[in-house]
């Protein structure tokens, strides 16, 4: 059953959650709930634990390792198809289901909250209420989910925040943060960052709405999810001249969404105690209100999630001036520590240099050199292309595959990485070019050094979207849609893998396009290394100006907070991510609440533990250890693990069964080798 909450926000004179203000009531102000002034209409939907449930949409353990579903009419799927597929696909895309890995008897939704393997299917009943946060215009329409178990008990009341990661849509956290906090009977607040699904196509004027459906802009108004900021003139020429691009909310709202990643943790936080007010508050005596009854003081609430959902939870925890959030626990953030020479990390006594570069600085570091690791012998274009600028160094392709290497561990990745390093070239190159267009704030008509979005054929041209895809986007897509085409191609756009740069008339991936993206992360041309001039310079200064708005502070006023890594992480180096924020807390906070957990043998995607067994374990077992750690301290007073280095087993074979034997647990008393000590602003990470 579906229902509609239409006491919208209307942004005037609201009393917040814990506004002091007189509200004209017969009730003391800050016993009042009032609907937060940037929330739109809730549409509340209920979940029966049975035919659909709030954690596997009716699929269970099984129907969520099983196949993809399929829609009854796959030119127009239902919105329970969409919320469906939606879930399968993003609880499939941050966990490895195949059992051997553990799904089903580490972690999954057969394993209660304490641990216990159950036969069942997992299905959670409750309550799921939806709004978008906005500032009027309908420009930003920010999705908000709130999850309610029904085991949800306002006795002993808990929220656990899940936003997204990557650039996923609202159900972006489903397995990982929000499926603890529903096997806890916590509430989840979601957010899907102002990022998430949002495919915009120029022929057809269509956007997807909240629900997951397609509309046209026109029709679709303030309700899309995302529409391109062009008149319809423009759009026209737009897709009359470049067919078959697509626009996405990530890369193309000119809003810079990171920089507010933070604030909207901290809004869902807001509007998950404005529902349960709602629904556990007694009514107030005028009959027009609820009584608060759930606040801060009497509500466990843990920020937490993964990726960049992970690091928006540490800004949201940053930028928490009401006190919402009691802690925070954390897996494999995607930070950015501020600038700053305040503080030094080593490993094994060794100094790491220039620790804490931001995102868009490694990314198209990486988007250099990790194409030509990948490469092969007869398809080694990109390496040739870096030889021939002076940017790479060997006779023969393994020499310089090799000194690729090399060069990225001297600019923080650890070796530890080093085999993973040619399975990320394809995903830093989507980083790289979404991230330009985002902390440029730039239009989808600007085509960035080049670069432009599009599904492609077989040959790297762009082509149309089917109907059926169109359809089924809000389910399928992870929030960055389509392929990356280089515009400048010889012989005229292709997928950026195919492209031909002018500068030498080689095969070698498009580098002329990805040596533009690094010239904006520095302000310098990446060859020459000359001071950029024009137009290239005016945009790398505002690239880097969206940089900055994203940095973290490093100060997280006294909360305690866990941070899980893994060592092998290869998307998000640890060295530029947690260790660093480490020590910028130390630098800024001192005397500080905060533990790291860094974790051999783990990387950013868990579904390696399957593909590459030998070398990689699954590193979601470690967040729901640090949320239970976390919750333990806030709801127990029991200590927090100490900081240190998890030493992990990896298998001989995906053919062999992962144990607590591969994945230790994080240890009360960690052995003096595995020790993470801070002293003072020094970081010092065991071998």
């Amino acid at each position: 059953m579906q229902t509609t909450i239409t006491r919208a926000g209307t942004g005037a004179s609201l009393c917040t959650l814990l506004a002091l203000a007189a509200c004209g009531s017969n009730h003391a102000p800050e016993e009042l709930n009032q609907m937060p002034g940037y929330l739109g209409t809730i549409t509340r939907a209920d979940y029966d634990g049975k035919t659909n449930d709030l954690l596997t949409a009716g699929l269970g353990k099984t129907g969520l390792a099983g196949a993809t579903p399929a829609y009854a009419n796959v030119e127009q799927p239902t919105p329970l198809e969409l919320r469906r597929n939606a879930i399968y696909a993003n609880y499939r895309a941050v966990l490895d289901i195949a059992a051997n890995s553990g799904y089903g008897t580490l972690y999954g939704p057969n394993v209660d909250a304490s641990g216990n393997v159950g036969t069942g299917e997992g299905l959670v009943a409750g309550s799921e209420y939806i709004a978008y946060a906005d500032d009027g215009t309908g420009k930003k329409n920010v999705t908000l989910m709130v999850q309610v178990p029904a085991s949800f008990d306002p006795d002993h009341a808990c929220i656990v925040t899940g936003t997204s990661s990557g650039s996923r849509g609202i159900y972006g956290a489903i397995g990982s943060s929000g499926e603890w906090g529903l096997k806890k009977g916590c509430a989840v607040a979601y957010a899907d960052k102002g990022s998430g699904t949002g495919l915009y196509v120029f022929e057809d004027d269509s956007v997807n709405l909240q629900n997951g459906l397609r509309a046209g802009r026109v029709a679709a108004g303030k309700n899309a999810l995302f529409a391109p900021d062009l008149s319809d003139a423009e759009r026209l020429a737009w897709a009359g001249s470049n067919p078959n691009r697509i626009a996405f909310k990530h890369a193309h709202s000119q809003q810079n969404p990171e920089k507010d990643w933070g604030k909207v943790t901290l809004q869902a936080v807001e509007m998950a105690y404005y529902v349960l007010n709602e629904r556990y508050g007694v009514l107030a005596r005028d009959g027009s209100s609820r009584v608060v009854r759930l606040t801060p003081k009497n509500t466990i609430t843990i920020a937490s999630s993964i990726s960049n959902g992970a690091g928006s939870a540490l800004l949201a925890a940053e930028q928490d001036s009401k006190g919402l959030i009691g802690g925070v626990a954390v897996s494999e953030p995607q930070i950015q520590p501020a600038a700053s020479s305040a503080y030094t990390v080593r490993q094994g006594g060794a100094v790491v240099a220039n620790p804490g570069r931001a995102l868009f600085d490694y990314a198209t570091y990486a988007a250099l050199y990790q194409p030509c690791i990948a490469s092969v012998a007869g398809n080694a274009g990109r390496c040739t292309a870096l030889v021939a600028k002076g940017l790479l160094n060997g006779a023969d392709l393994a020499a310089q595959q090799a000194d690729a290497k090399q060069r990225l561990r001297a600019y923080g990745w650890l070796v530890d990485s080093d085999p993973l390093q040619a399975a990320h070239a394809g995903t830093n190159i989507l980083v790289a070019v979404t991230y330009a267009y985002a902390y440029g704030k730039f239009s989808v008509a600007d085509k960035v050094c080049g670069f432009t979005f599009a599904q492609t054929d077989g040959s790297g041209n762009p082509i149309a979207f089917t109907s059926a895809q169109k359809a089924a986007s809000f389910a399928a897509q992870n929030g960055i849609l389509g392929n990356v085409v280089y515009e400048n191609s010889v012989g005229g756009a292709r997928v950026y893998t195919a492209g031909v740069s002018p500068s030498n008339s080689l095969a070698d991936q498009s580098l002329d396009g990805f040596l533009c993206l690094r010239s904006l992360a520095t302000g310098r041309d990446t060859v020459s290394d000359a001071n950029l001039q024009g137009t290239l310079a005016a945009q790398s200064v505002r690239v880097r100006a969206g940089m900055a708005e994203v940095a973290a502070t490093g100060k997280l006023n006294g909360k305690p907070a866990i941070i899980v890594h893994g060592r092998s992480d290869t998307l998000i180096p640890v060295n530029h991510a947690s260790r660093a924020y480490v020590g910028l807390n130390a630098a800024v906070e001192g005397n500080s609440q905060l533990r790291y957990i860094e974790v051999t043998n783990a990387n950013h995607f868990d579904s390696f533990s399957s593909a590459l067994p030998t070398l990689i374990v699954p590193l979601h077992v470690y967040l729901n250890r640090a949320l239970d750690a976390m919750y333990a301290h806030l709801h127990a007073k029991q200590a927090l693990p100490p900081s240190q280095v998890v030493r992990t087993v990896t298998r001989a074979d995906a053919s062999t069964l992962i144990t607590n034997v591969n994945v230790p647990a994080i240890a009360a008393t960690p052995a003096p080798g595995n020790v993470i000590s801070v002293t003072g602003t020094v970081v010092d990470i065991p071998n």
